[in-house]
């Protein structure tokens, strides 16, 4: 049985359908509002949760527990890795965050989380996933009307570009190396043979896009010539104003990596596991042309 954490959330929501579409797989989906029936109960926060949930399962997709500070995450994706081990989990796969994101704020605790399931006693595979392409959509929505206006857009990206990459198209890979996974455990293949086991996935986009792209975007959309012009740091600081601690902390880190140059990928493993990986461009026009209301 494959057992899927965070399926109240976008990724593992997805995972999970992915999943129960692959015949002969039996698959759970296990979240902190779970009504333990149709969604297992699993609540990151109250670790006496976790055991019973992971009960009977042999593939855990063990989706991340999101934002928050530090030690919150890091109390719950150990009580995770405790408490697979506790079941008797046989595969555990966590989806972290990509090698390009090594600099960025939130890279502490998946790192940890890596190390953790490391020393356990279950096969592990880390999804080292890229960032989403929501982040530049939703920058090209957020400056689609001061662009239609003044053929502006202004954003906190510098010359840097993101290799950004679907939400969906992750998921894609994790059902594939869930499925894959349960197959090996369910035939007997020994270490050796199962194919994911040990591995690590680095899982970014093959398309990067900066502000430059962006403005072209959304002169597409509007019909009329956009410019790109880099925001300062300090006044996006100022505008994330009534956010929590944290969120400002891991924004403020994101563009500043973009911005210099660290978050745009010098290859990777997607294309292995999808031949056309959805265009970042094609999705940005997309959000733009919805927010529009075209």
């Amino acid at each position: 049985m494959i057992l899927v954490t965070g399926v109240s959330g976008k990724l593992g929501s997805a995972i999970l359908a992915g999943l129960r579409a692959v015949d002969g797989l039996v698959t759970v989906g296990a979240s902190s509002s779970g009504d333990g029936a149709v969604v297992r109960l699993a609540d990151f926060d109250r670790p006496e949760t976790l055991e019973p949930a992971f009960a009977g399962v042999d593939v855990l997709v063990f989706v991340s527990a999101g934002y928050a500070e530090d030690d919150v995450v890091l109390a719950r994706h150990g009580a995770v890795v405790r408490a697979a081990t506790a079941a008797g989990v046989r595969h555990v796969i966590y989806t972290s965050l990509a090698g390009s994101g090594e600099r960025l704020t939130i890279a502490l605790a998946h790192r940890w989380t890596e190390a953790r399931l490391a020393e356990a006693p279950f096969d592990v595979t880390v999804l080292r996933n890229g960032l989403y392409a929501e982040i530049p959509a939703g920058l090209a929505v957020a400056g689609a009307a001061a662009a239609a206006a003044s053929g502006v857009f202004a954003a906190p990206l510098g010359d840097g570009r993101l290799s950004a990459v679907a939400r969906d198209d992750l998921a894609a890979v994790a059902v594939r190396v869930a499925a894959e996974a349960q197959e090996d455990l369910t035939s007997g293949a020994s270490g050796a043979q199962r194919r994911h086991a040990g591995r690590t996935y680095e899982l970014e986009g093959v398309e990067a896009v900066g502000g430059r792209e962006l403005a072209e975007a959304l002169a597409e959309t509007l019909g009329r010539p956009v410019e790109y012009r880099p925001a300062p740091l300090g006044e996006t600081r100022a505008s994330l104003a009534g956010l929590e601690p944290y969120q400002v902390g891991h924004t403020m880190s994101t563009f500043s990596n973009i911005g210099a140059g660290l978050l745009e990928s010098r290859g990777g493993d997607l294309t292995a596991f999808l031949d056309a990986p959805r265009p970042v461009r094609d999705l940005v026009t997309a959000a733009v042309k919805s927010a529009l209301g075209g």
